[in-house]
């Protein structure tokens, strides 16, 4: 009898005796609810980022993890590229939509770079909307890179010309997902320098540190806050995108760095690690789930932040 017949064979008399003793498994297991929060969970893009284009979701590989563990997740869709406050409006908007369709009371908001402000505006001015925000290597201080491209833009008079290719793109990658939304680079911009993102601060400064590069309040005005950031660059070489996030890092000099945001403004709330061994696109597990060998497994970070807010009864 070939080993495949007997392993057959084999299996079909223990599956008898586990019968004949009235040990057989249950018809199905219990339903996973690691990741069931009390809340939505909604995942908020950055910049340039989309919620799916085709089947390509800017979270790869999250919310479906999520899901399958009990979790409500959403993915909606803000401009590619345009201020804190004109993105925070629209999340808003969204979020107000969802609670009139489906009858759900507060939301946890987890957001990528950009999105973080993102988030944070939306608890700033709704709280009774949000149960938490989890910032995902956001330039809370703002990004050198940023400055870095304003200075130099001005300096050259490039500004309007770069404005413009990079507003074609994010219109673009708008009407690739789908979207409809205004799209404005340069007021990105202005928002993710160090000089407009102070500003931002001082308007909504909920959860903002208390020190330099260290935490802020856990809660602030009924919210949990929470951030996390990666500090690695250039993790696979199979990355396209790691070459790109090479030279932008150099802006840092030798100061901790995901490729786009420093170690220190990625804080804000509780910070729950500042040092993965992710650049800015591993953290959201992109692209297709590229990262360095033996890493940490981004899905595996959504899916503890999850469940950890599920313990909170959030």
């Amino acid at each position: 009898m070939k080993p495949l017949k007997k392993h057959l064979a084999a299996t079909l008399l223990a599956s008898a005796a586990v019968a004949c003793l009235g040990l057989a498994a249950p018809a199905a297991r219990a339903a996973d609810t690691y990741a069931q929060t009390r809340h939505p969970i909604v995942l908020v893009h950055g910049l340039l980022g989309f919620d799916a284009i085709g089947p390509v979701n800017y979270w790869y590989g999250i919310p479906s993890s999520l899901r399958s563990s009990g979790a409500t997740v959403y993915l909606p869709q803000q401009s590619a590229a345009n201020a804190s406050e004109v993105r925070g409006e629209q999340l808003l908007a969204q979020l107000r939509q969802l609670k009139a369709a489906y009858g759900h009371t507060k939301f946890n908001l987890v957001g990528h770079s950009h999105g973080g402000q993102t988030v944070r505006y939306v608890a700033s001015v709704a709280p009774e909307l949000v149960a938490s925000v989890t910032t995902v290597g956001t330039p809370h201080q703002g990004s050198k890179v940023a400055d870095a491209i304003e200075a130099g833009t001005s300096a050259t008079g490039t500004t309007a010309a770069v404005a413009a290719l990079a507003n074609a793109l994010a219109t673009f990658i708008d009407w690739l997902s789908g979207g409809g939304s205004p799209q404005d680079s340069l007021a990105a911009l202005k928002s993710l320098n160090t000089q407009g993102a102070a500003a931002f601060n001082a308007s909504h400064p909920a959860g903002a540190p208390t020190s330099n590069c260290g935490q802020g309040p856990a809660v602030a005005n009924g919210v949990r806050y929470y951030s996390v950031s990666g500090t690695s660059v250039l993790t696979n070489v199979l990355d396209l995108a790691d070459p790109l996030l090479g030279a932008s890092s150099i802006f840092f000099g030798f100061e901790a760095n995901d490729g786009l945001v420093s170690r220190c403004s990625s804080h804000w709330g509780t910070v729950l690690r500042d040092n993965y061994p992710w650049n800015h696109l591993d953290e959201v597990n992109q692209s297709f789930g590229l990262r360095g060998l033996f890493t940490p497994d981004p899905v595996a970070f959504y899916r503890s932040q999850a469940s950890r807010l599920k313990s909170l009864g959030l």
